[in-house]
């Protein structure tokens, strides 16, 4: 077998490993938590191999469309980057993984929200829509911080097209890697001051989150939330993140 072939052979491994682990994972109970919270998370779901090497793919230019520097834009400090087209196997593999799991989730939504918009099973099929309107560009993106960066609290809303639910994956070990540096969500309830949310995360934990709202079942039935995520300030080291988001951008 050549060295082409044998590497191919491990990406298919390595693929379907990571596959397996999120279709194993307990969804019943992460819908649950994404409706109660707007959050969830699964612990361990990336190997340390695997998060040092989608860490370690930040210098290579190749594998990137753009690179943006938080602090020029008012976005916070440090920065990131998008991937480019084709994706990374292992982003390729989240991004098609979580896709079938989430529909479920974000189509009930929509339901309760009294939004008219359904996502097909398929994300192909939902990239293909977000093409159709000229998002055409890939928005999964790789986060590097250093000591005193953090990143302002936003919602990653690239276009009409907008799928309701994202990934979040931390590469790094707090306490080994960087210290601070802690992911956290607030939630504005209409009438009522915003929630603050901090996740617990440690390396190769994946949180799924929504996007920018959620229903939440009041007394007389469902109404709207707005979240908003970010990171607060590392206090030492070097932190990556990688984002998962089902929607391209315009």
């Amino acid at each position: 077998m050549s060295v082409s072939e044998t590497a191919g052979v491990a990406t298919a491994v390595a693929t379907a490993s990571l596959e397996a682990r999120i279709a194993a994972a307990d969804w019943p109970q992460l819908a649950r938590d994404l409706d109660a919270q707007g959050h969830a998370q699964i612990e361990r779901l990336l190997t340390p191999a695997e998060c040092r090497a989608l860490a370690g793919l930040y210098t290579d230019d190749a594998a990137f469309r753009s690179r943006v520097v938080m602090a020029r834009h008012g976005f916070g400090r440090g920065e990131y980057r998008y991937f480019a087209h084709p994706l990374p196997a292992l982003v390729a593999t989240l991004r098609g993984g979580f896709y079938p799991h989430l529909v479920p989730i974000a189509n009930r939504w929509h339901a309760a929200m009294g939004l008219a918009t359904r996502f097909p099973p398929r994300h192909a099929e939902f990239i293909a829509r977000c093409h159709a309107a000229g998002q055409t560009r890939p928005t999964p993106l790789l986060l590097q911080y250093g000591e005193g960066d953090y990143n302002c609290l936003h919602q990653d809303l690239y276009g009409e097209h907008v799928f309701p639910l994202q990934v979040v994956l931390l590469l790094s070990e707090p306490g080994r890697d960087f210290e601070g540096g802690e992911f956290v969500m607030t939630e504005q309830r209409p009438r009522m001051q915003s929630r603050p949310m901090v996740l617990p995360l440690r390396q190769g934990d994946a949180a799924v989150i929504a996007v920018h709202e959620r229903p939440v079942q009041g007394t007389r039935g469902s109404y709207r939330v707005w979240l908003r995520h970010g990171v607060s300030r590392v206090r030492a080291g070097r932190r990556h993140t990688a984002g998962v988001i089902f929607h391209d951008a315009a």
